[in-house]
């Protein structure tokens, strides 16, 4: 799948998104800007930039493990639609106790392109049983 991408002024020497190894599911992006984000703040990097996502496909952002497991830091509202063509900004939450430093050209977050089922909604008064039923958080044990 060839998916259009366009670099925007302030991130003409910016990297494209790539796959770091072969066989990898997402693509790591990189932040097009200096920030520090100090512990328990939340803020939006600029990546610099726009993407076409084909239609019937989305753009999910999710962590960079690393970043996740050494720094605690975690992305949030990761949903590039197909429809969207403004720059692409990751969320990103420092859940850690430090400041965390972001730097232009550090690899923030990684970008999977999936198909998208759309749902048919269809109101009921009742659902068929299942083994779980409604059994919720933590119905599975430890």
């Amino acid at each position: 799948m060839k998916v259009q991408v366009q670099r925007l002024p302030h991130a003409r020497d910016m990297p494209l998104p790539s796959y770091a190894k072969p066989g990898d599911a997402g693509l790591d992006i990189h932040a097009a800007e200096d920030k520090a984000l100090k512990a328990g703040e939340t803020t939006t990097v600029k990546t610099g930039l726009c993407m076409a996502i084909p239609q019937g496909c989305v753009g999910l952002i999710w962590d960079r493990s690393g970043l996740a497991a050494r720094d605690a830091v975690h992305t949030l509202a990761g949903v590039v639609d197909a429809g969207y063509r403004g720059e692409i900004q990751v969320v990103l939450r420092n859940a850690g106790g430090r400041e965390f430093a972001i730097t232009r050209g550090m690899r923030i977050a990684q970008l999977l392109i999936q198909p998208v089922v759309k749902a048919e909604l269809e109101e009921s008064s009742s659902l068929d049983k299942t083994a779980r039923n409604e059994d919720g958080f933590g119905s599975s044990g430890r």
